[in-house]
């Protein structure tokens, strides 16, 4: 059992463009696309947006990437961001974060570990950082997880058992499964847990103003900043209005330059 502090993201997909189709496109409508970015997330949302007003060859304005989608975030106009998706996997999270992150179901898909099928004997335990700052309650704490720990073991054990007597006919992994699926209800909500996170640009903008606000529970206001400072990195145009600030408590939080979007 470890305790865990820091949550932890993983970039596993991105947004891919498939040139040659684009420009099948331009020369199927006789004409051409001037642009300098060669990000694909920032691409695809430039498209997106020129394709509404064909805006491409001698009527295209803002010739910068930069400046067109800049106008596109300035004027709210968040549909076309839809369009860029990316595929997270996260871990190092508790369970009490997942539970409010998938209220996220606009623009996003969620794909999180089984406590039924899987054996949180081994589980790992994130510890609030209010808790974590002061020994008397950390060690409250810590003796509160390892009594919930042990006693999930007990309980996975003793209905295997139970479950081998009354139903020994069911396959092994069937009752493998009805054991565990009943002893976890002595979990907590600080068991650790991954999840495979799949959003697209408007979704995760709206996901870091709201969860990286100073009102915003501190452990997924930490995801949130985290989570801000990831997407800064892989499509700076799309997330650059996002500011990193102090809180009043000591702690980071996140301020969006347009919350319309």
């Amino acid at each position: 059992m470890r305790i865990v502090t820091e949550p932890e993201i993983y970039v596993v997909g991105r947004q891919t463009l498939d040139n040659a189709e684009v420009q099948r496109f331009l020369k199927d409508h006789e004409t051409y696309w001037e642009t300098d970015s060669e990000n694909n997330s920032e691409l695809i949302v430039e498209l997106a947006g020129r394709v509404c007003y064909m805006s491409f060859g001698v009527k295209q304005f803002r010739k910068t990437n930069d400046a067109y989608v800049g106008n596109l975030i300035n004027q709210g106009h968040g549909s076309v961001l839809e369009h860029a998706v990316w595929d997270l996997l996260l871990t190092g999270v508790s369970r009490s974060l997942t539970h409010e992150l998938v209220r996220h179901r606009t623009g996003t898909g969620f794909s999180q570990l089984s406590q039924r099928y899987v054996d949180e004997s081994t589980a790992d335990f994130v510890e609030p950082g209010v808790i974590a700052d002061d020994p008397e309650l950390h060690t409250l704490w810590q003796q509160s997880i390892e009594a919930s720990h042990a006693a999930y073991k007990e309980l996975v054990a003793a209905l295997a058992q139970r479950v081998q007597e009354k139903h020994g006919d069911l396959p092994r992994t069937q009752r493998l499964k009805m054991a565990k699926e009943a002893a976890r209800s002595v979990l907590p909500n600080a068991t650790e847990t991954k999840m495979l996170f799949s959003a697209n640009a408007r979704a995760l903008r709206w996901i870091i103003t709201l969860r990286g606000g100073e009102g915003a529970e501190p452990e997924i206001r930490k995801f949130a900043v985290k989570l801000c400072r990831i997407m800064q990195q892989e499509a700076p145009v799309l997330f650059g209005d996002f500011e990193i600030v102090q809180l009043a408590d000591g702690t980071e939080g996140v301020q969006a330059g347009h919350t319309k979007v």
